[in-house]
């Protein structure tokens, strides 16, 4: 939440300089993607021009990292060296400096693409307006959308449009690109699906219905009936259907494309595992635990194995860090699992997973948005996690021989049961899909909590969790004359945290 800038004046040069920044940073050492400067060049009406393969590498490699703050809020972790603000739900305000990164390049790489006639490109644009968009409406509400990015046309000070429109539209934006996806038109500089089209279309179609699920408080938005919507696109539109679908980053062991937290020193040296987090695998006896967790010093000085849940504890998320920091002294609190600061390719970081889409199929079916199995799709996306994490942990023998899948859908913490009221059912689903979280999918896991209650945080007396983040100085300082209309007609003009959007309502 650092870095506001004024993100809504961007003319040509601006944008120019950017563009040429993208290439010169030398973030262009990802695979399968070239550094031909000779591309790059100004056309009499000193517009940059560049090929859109190289913009596509960029934008997606700032989308697709490992955003670790909500790992407090959602009490996966703690700090133990001075109180973190998301531990404590004590934020303030958003950046909206996706606007003159991600936004800003996506828009130019549509344009670019446009004037070679690749549809592709242009889809790929829209999920990405779409997906930041998305996250950005989430984290404050109202948000400049239908008059963002738009400083080369003399908008430099855009109005807000109301999240109601902002979802609506970005409904809109991602089935066009549903319909503009093709297997004819290449994809080059594509470090997600390495070209594959008809990966991207399911990406495409399974966050569409991320969307829809994540507005399962409201009816309809925009002309959009919500539970109708989501029946159309589950029901007729391809979606993800093995972990090789997953909407992910891959890390590679070189320069700016190592794994995001590769030699971060805070998770070396004070970052730990919250109770809530680990007690829901320990109560349920579940492997995962341990390739997110490295036992106590106490469990390993007594020589206990690996995969003896007693050698694993955390600390509470809601007292002081000087208490916490008390059972590192005791021996008796679990690090984070050194290969999220050790690994540098460590596992893929996603934005939506197959896993995490069966979840959604799973609670749709659930409240009766669509047919089906909610019991089906819920195995389903257990199984999928699963098999994620002994895919990609090294050596995951250690943790995972002899252990069955089907046994673990069977005990009694996890088994689905159909005919459970509905609440229980969502419940159930809420709380695995929390367990597939960790350092993945953003901040999925604490909206999921907003919107259900689920699962039940524990929150310090008297503290509520925050349903939003403040708006940027930076548009107080620059679009105050919108921002101002924005908040009067959301909060009553209190631009504060625990006022509640209208997706919440």
């Amino acid at each position: 939440m650092k870095n506001n800038i004024n993100t809504n004046r961007f003319k040509g040069k601006t944008a120019k300089w950017l563009i040429k920044s993208v290439v010169a940073a030398g973030l262009f050492t990802l695979a399968s993607c070239e550094s031909n400067l000779d591309k790059i060049n100004e056309n009499p009406n000193d517009q940059a021009s560049i090929d859109p393969k190289y913009l596509l590498t960029y934008v997606s490699r700032a989308t697709f990292q490992v955003d670790g703050d909500n790992m407090y809020a959602s009490r996966m972790m703690i700090g133990t060296d001075g109180e973190n603000k998301y531990q404590y739900l004590k934020w303030n305000e958003a950046s909206f400096e996706v606007y003159s990164k991600a936004l800003l390049n996506t828009v130019k790489m549509m344009q670019e693409a446009d004037k070679i006639k690749n549809k592709n490109y242009i889809a790929i644009g829209k999920f990405l307006r779409a997906y930041h968009f998305f996250n950005t409406s989430l984290r404050v509400g109202n948000i400049p959308y239908t008059d963002a990015v738009k400083g080369e046309s003399g908008i430099t000070q855009p109005k807000y449009d109301s999240q109601d429109v902002v979802m609506a539209g970005i409904l809109s934006e991602l089935k066009e690109a549903n319909d503009l996806i093709n297997t004819n038109d290449k994809i080059e500089g594509d470090i997600v699906f390495n070209g594959d089209a008809s990966k991207w279309k399911k990406l495409i179609n399974s966050f569409r219905l991320k969307i829809l699920i994540t507005l399962s408080k409201k009816t309809t938005v925009g002309s959009y009936n919500i539970a109708t919507e989501f029946a159309s696109i589950a029901g007729s539109q391809p979606l993800m259907t093995s972990i090789s679908d997953n909407g992910e980053l891959k890390f590679a062991d070189a320069a700016d494309s190592r794994y995001s937290m590769f030699n971060n020193s805070g998770y070396g040296s004070s970052l730990y595992m919250a109770d809530y987090f680990i007690n829901l695998f320990k109560d349920r006896k579940d492997p995962r635990l341990f390739t997110f967790a490295s036992q106590t010093t106490g469990a390993k000085e007594a020589g206990k194995a690996i995969t003896d849940f007693t050698g694993y504890n955390g600390g509470d998320p809601i007292s002081t860090y000087s208490e916490n920091a008390k059972l590192i002294t005791a021996k008796n609190i679990s690090k984070v699992n050194d290969r999220f600061y050790k690994d540098p390719t460590n596992e893929p970081s996603s934005v939506l997973s197959y896993s995490e889409l069966e979840f959604i199929l799973a609670e749709a079916t659930a409240r009766g948005w669509i047919s089906g199995s909610a019991k089906t799709h819920y195995d389903n996306a257990i199984k999928a996690s699963f098999s994620f994490y002994q895919t990609y942990v090294k050596n995951p023998g250690q943790y995972f021989t002899g252990f069955d899948v089907n046994q673990y859908l069977a005990t009694p913490l996890v088994v689905y049961n159909t005919s459970a009221p509905l609440q229980e059912q969502v419940e159930k689903i809420i709380t695995q899909k929390y367990m597939i979280m960790f350092h993945q999918s953003q901040w999925t896991s604490y909206y999921d909590y907003l919107r259900t209650g689920y699962p039940n945080y524990p929150l310090q007396p008297g503290v509520s969790a925050p349903f939003r983040f403040r708006y940027p100085q930076s548009e107080y300082n620059y679009n105050s004359a919108n921002l101002k209309t924005a908040l009067t007609a959301q909060y009553g003009g209190d631009d504060n945290i625990n006022s509640k959007p209208w997706w919440l309502q």
